[in-house]
């Protein structure tokens, strides 16, 4: 089965260190993956409207939520990059998760069994020499793909503030080299490990 990456930009910079960590990471990919970049910026959702007790759903067919909702439900493997805002994703990003949950309501989608064995990975930037910061984005994305019985294969860190930082960032180009290699586990919550 041909794996289909979707890499969601969620930066309000242009080419900023998430996206350059992502890029590097891409270009490790085997030749017949597809890869699919979508800039949150570019393609901005509106906020999501929590309608799920007072309305009915309709499928989004045109716009940005029909954009997303197809590519999303297309992608084998989603790529959330975002830098690392006030300790989590970046609003854009944010906005993106929370239309999922009028995606999960929405009729035809069955959008939980559709993701549900797929891959959800994370790429950031971060200013913070020390990676524990991003614990919240972490634990965001994780929780998430466990929410939706997907895979998670963890979140490629960089260090970087200035445009370009990360390309300075050794470490995080030598992990980019690996980081989609790996065979990603099936996320869970950590009660559910305790169990």
């Amino acid at each position: 089965m041909t794996r289909r990456f979707l890499f969601l930009l969620g930066s309000s910079r242009e080419e900023g260190n998430s996206e350059l960590l992502a890029r590097r990471a891409a270009e490790q990919l085997p030749a017949e993956a597809e890869r699919r970049w979508i800039s949150l910026a570019e393609h901005p959702l509106p906020d999501f409207r929590d309608l799920r007790h007072d309305s009915d759903h309709v499928r989004p067919t045109d716009g940005t939520v029909g954009l997303l909702l197809d590519a999303t439900l297309a992608a084998t493997d989603v790529v959330i990059v975002s830098p690392l805002y006030w300790y989590s994703v970046s609003a854009s990003t944010k906005r993106y998760l929370d239309h999922w949950s009028g995606w999960l309501r929405t009729p035809g989608v069955d959008f939980k069994a559709v993701m549900a064995g797929r891959t959800l990975w994370g790429v950031t930037a971060l200013a913070h020499e020390e990676p524990e910061v991003a614990d919240p984005l972490v634990g965001t994305l994780h929780h998430s793909a466990a929410y939706l019985g997907m895979r998670f294969g963890g979140v490629l860190l960089g260090n970087g503030s200035k445009p370009g930082d990360v390309l300075a960032d050794a470490q995080a180009l030598a992990r980019a080299k690996t980081f989609f290699a790996q065979e990603p586990p099936l996320a869970r919550f950590p009660y559910e490990d305790a169990a």
